[in-house]
Order: structure tokens, then C-alpha cells, then sequence
């Protein structure tokens, strides 16, 4: 689908989370390297372990995962697949409990939280994880206690760094009283414009911003929109065209598209080298937001 024939996502450009954990800007998300339901193993286990083993040769150099993925099968076939991590950033989240498929209940005590980051330490095999992130504030405990456990993993040098996931800038603000917030991973691409203050204030603060669900396109994609005329130039697919977008809106994203196939993490990280002119972001900027605008009017 794509004419572009150099892989590597160091054309992404580099990040450095918390200002010293330098990265390539174009990650990849481990979420779907499990089963159905994001539970159980994967029904290709040699495929999920192939993606996974070909992500540092292609520059690929930032993974994101997550205790809750499988739950643990995510991290354990990550440390099956590139243990010892060498140049290879490993995240990874807490903060949500798993009771079945699709079923994701958060869980913040204090307690949980520091018993899952040990947890995950343990099987990622590291002294100390690069990047932690709470996966979820949890309404139901003081969000203060969650932010203080967050502190206390990083004392106790369990984690190096931390983030937060789908949150305010009032959070960010919160949790920076109390912990310093290296990264935050929102809900954001081309056509979901809610997080779009977020990532803004990220910009403005220098806190790396994880995209989840970037490559989406929505109605976009149809033949004849503008999104499909730039890719068509570029001799690109759609999907790599909303993923350029999104890296070009910010010097601070990192976005993680996940797969649990070697093509599709070969077309993502080909997306890194696709050149967009100011007239493509504008125009694709502008399309997007009437997208999400229309989504987000009173339906008749």
C-alpha cells in the first residue's frame, strides 16, 4: 500500500521522557499481543513474539504495556521476546484489575498499586522500571493516596519515571503537587479531539503525550475526502497518513499503535517517514476537527 521502502522509526524524531530517557517518538502499544478481550494468550503466540522481536530492528525503541494486558501475558512476552532490554524503553501501567474479557474495574489503593508495580518489575525482569503510569485515577480512593504511592515507588526505586492515563489538566496539575509527571496517555488522533487542552498544556510543560488509538480515521477515510487524496499522493494508506498527522501536531507526541502482526507494525513505522506539507496538516487539521465536532453535536 505504501511506495515508502526505508523502516525506521529514529525518522520519527526523539523524545526524552522526563528529560533524560531518550526515545524514537514512534512507540508501539503491546495491548494486542493477547488474546480476545485483551485476556488469555494470544492465538498467535510465535506471530505476537515475531512483532515483538523485530521492533528494535526497526528503530522502534519504546513499549508500551500494561499489568492489566492479558492480565501479565503483555509483559511476559515482552521479556520472553527482548530480554535483556538493552536500547529498549519498557512502560507499563497499573491501576486496573481484570474479572474477565473486556472488563477493566480500576483499582487505586495505595496497597494494589505498589504490590502491581512490584509484580511487573518481577516479570519484566528489571531493577527498576523506565516508565510507570497509573492506568486509571480511581474515583473511589482519595486521588492524593494514589499520587502518594506513585511517590513512593519512585523513592523506593522501583520506577525511574511516571505517568497518568486518561486525565484532565487539573489532574496533571494534582499529581505534579506530588510526584513529578513525565508522561500522560490520553485517548487522541486525528478525529477524537477531547484530550486536544491536554495536549497543549503537555506541549507548553514538556510532558510526553501516548496517543492511544492513533491511527484512527473515522468517515475520513472514505474515497474522495481530503484524507484519501494525501494518501493517494503519497502513495500511503490512510491509516499511515492520520498516524504522520498526528506526530506532526506535536513535538511531544509519542504515539503507540499496537498489533500483534509484523506487516501491520511494518506499514505503522513506515507512517515515520511520510513528509506532510503545511497544506496537508492544515487541511487534515481542519477535516478532523469538523469530524469531531459533528460527533459531538445533538443528534435529531
Amino acid at each position: 500500500m505504501t511506495n515508502i521502502t526505508t523502516l525506521n522509526a529514529a525518522q520519527s524524531g526523539t523524545f526524552a521522557i522526563g528529560g533524560d530517557l531518550m526515545v524514537n517518538r514512534l512507540g508501539f502499544g503491546a495491548m494486542r499481543i493477547t488474546g480476545e478481550g485483551i485476556w488469555g494468550d494470544p492465538a498467535d503466540v510465535d506471530g505476537a513474539l515475531a512483532t515483538l522481536r523485530r521492533l528494535p530492528e526497526l528503530g522502534v525503541n519504546l513499549i508500551d504495556t500494561a499489568d492489566s494486558y492479558g492480565p501479565a501475558v503483555s509483559e511476559e512476552l515482552i521479556r520472553e521476546a527482548l530480554h535483556p532490554y538493552d536500547t529498549v524503553v519498557i512502560a507499563t501501567k497499573g491501576g486496573l484489575t481484570r474479572t474477565g474479557p473486556n472488563v477493566w474495574p480500576p483499582c487505586g489503593r495505595p496497597e494494589y498499586l505498589i504490590q502491581q508495580a512490584e509484580l511487573s518489575r518481577r516479570r519484566l525482569g528489571v531493577d527498576r522500571i523506565d516508565l510507570w503510569q497509573l492506568h486509571r485515577i480511581d474515583p473511589q480512593v482519595p486521588r492524593d493516596e494514589q499520587f502518594g504511592a506513585v511517590r513512593e515507588l519512585m523513592d523506593r526505586g522501583v520506577i525511574r519515571h511516571a505517568g497518568l492515563s486518561e486525565v484532565t489538566t487539573e489532574e496533571i496539575e494534582a499529581a505534579r503537587r506530588v510526584f513529578p509527571v513525565a508522561t500522560v496517555q490520553n485517548l487522541y488522533n486525528l478525529v477524537n479531539r477531547k484530550s486536544e487542552a491536554v495536549l497543549d498544556y503537555c506541549g507548553r510543560e514538556g510532558i510526553g503525550f501516548l496517543p492511544w488509538f492513533p491511527l484512527a480515521a473515522g468517515s475520513l477515510a472514505r474515497d474522495g475526502s481530503v484524507l484519501a487524496d494525501v494518501a493517494a499522493r503519497l502513495g500511503a494508506s490512510p491509516s499511515q497518513v492520520a498516524l504522520a498527522w498526528v506526530l506532526r501536531r506535536s513535538s511531544v507526541m509519542l504515539p503507540i499503535p499496537g498489533t500483534g502482526k509484523v506487516r501491520h507494525l511494518e506499514e505503522n513505522v513506515a507512517a515515520a517517514a511520510l513528509h506532510l506539507t503545511d497544506e496537508d496538516f492544515r487541511a487534515l487539521d481542519a477535516v478532523g476537527r469538523e469530524e469531531w465536532e459533528r460527533q459531538q453535536a445533538p443528534q435529531d
